[in-house]
């Protein structure tokens, strides 16, 4: 058995090498053409180019290697079903369960690779590729930063500092601004539960104003609603702002208790923070329906049938994950069904294929 597991083992990492690699190139042509554009627009360096497209590469790995595992599983199993070899070890009485326990163990070692990948290394390399893309070549300013789980921002009227801000809906809230005179000495201070951008202009709700004259005492002011004039536009605060994608399962765990500490929903980021945990675990599954659907009866395998079967399969895991996923962002379904729901479906679907392989 040490025999047939370092044959079964080699196939499989050579064919998943290989896969990988097609994978990680497909996503770069498709990204490069994406933004060449860009990129000639602004003058980009070639060191610039190719330093973002680096910083790319942990992202897309962590994206396609449950992908991969699928459709590697397909062609190893189905190339040994094609030429009779699952029949010569059914023959030694080699059960296909016990043959297939090398590859599965592969595959749970690759669940635990994207996890500390998204981790350790992607929110970082992500962030770099986006400083690139975003400062380095596109020129926009950053005059804020994400420290603590707030926003912090220098802006032509003062001092900004957010609690949370949705970039999707473009409302911010927990507002807090400093008004700065000369010698940077406070002149106001605005504190404001929410905000929203509606017609270019920023409407802030429930307004304390807090007034500071020289000699005299604060005079506080409440205002339901007023529109602030501010310079800066959501786009500005974008670049502050860390996506999700940026934050490793620890972060935005912090990030998310000091939401909900603070009273404010954070049902999105509460689907996202499950989905990184549920997403990586989708490489086991998949193996097993590869292997099943590949050992369904022996000699139907090929390498065409097992890519276009793999594909299809691939592709229907992202609709039903990202199906999920945005039920549990609007709320239709709770987090973590949400975030598991592709991870259900599919579950059920290797066991049952699993369960009618003629062992």
């Amino acid at each position: 058995m040490k025999i047939l597991d370092r044959y079964l083992v080699r196939e499989f990492l050579r064919n998943l090498m290989l896969i990988t690699v097609c994978f990680i190139s497909l996503f770069l042509i498709i990204d490069f053409f994406e933004k060449i554009r860009m990129f000639l627009s602004n003058n980009a360096t070639f060191r610039q180019m190719a330093a973002h497209f680096l910083f790319r590469i942990p992202m897309i790995i962590s994206q396609v290697l449950p992908a991969a595992t699928l459709l590697t599983a397909l062609m190893t199993y189905g190339y040994l079903s094609r030429h009779s070899e699952i029949v010569a070890m059914k023959a030694n009485g080699i059960s296909l369960y016990r043959a297939s326990f090398p590859i599965l163990t592969i595959a749970a070692s690759i669940c635990i690779v994207v996890f500390f990948m998204s981790e350790w290394i992607t929110p970082y390399t992500n962030e770099r590729a986006e400083h690139i893309r975003l400062i380095e070549v596109q020129k926009q300013q950053s005059l804020g930063t994400f420290k603590q789980d707030q926003i912090w921002y220098r802006g032509q009227k003062g001092i900004y500092n957010f609690k949370f801000f949705d970039a999707q809906s473009n409302r911010l809230r927990g507002i807090t601004i400093y008004y700065m005179g000369q010698e940077m000495t406070l002149t106001m201070r605005l504190d404001a539960e929410w905000g929203e951008w509606q017609a270019g202009r920023w409407l802030l709700h429930n307004l304390l104003i807090t007034r500071f004259k020289a000699g005299e005492f604060p005079s506080l002011e409440n205002i339901t609603q007023q529109v602030v004039d501010l310079p800066e536009r959501p786009d500005d605060f974008k670049i502050v702002q860390k996506d999700v994608e940026t934050m490793g399962y620890s972060e935005l765990k912090r990030y998310i208790g000091k939401l909900q500490s603070e009273g404010y929903d954070a049902t999105r980021y509460l689907v996202d923070l499950h989905g990184k945990i549920a997403f990586p675990l989708v490489s086991i599954i998949l193996a097993v329906i590869g292997i099943a659907f590949s050992l369904r009866s022996e000699r139907s395998g090929g390498i065409a049938q097992g890519i276009g079967v793999g594909l299809f399969i691939g592709f229907s895991y992202w609709l039903v994950f990202a199906f999920g996923m945005s039920l549990g962002r609007s709320g239709t379904l709770p987090p973590l069904i949400a975030a598991w729901f592709g991870n259900i479906v599919f579950g059920a679907a290797s066991v049952f294929l699993l369960y009618r392989i003629k062992t």
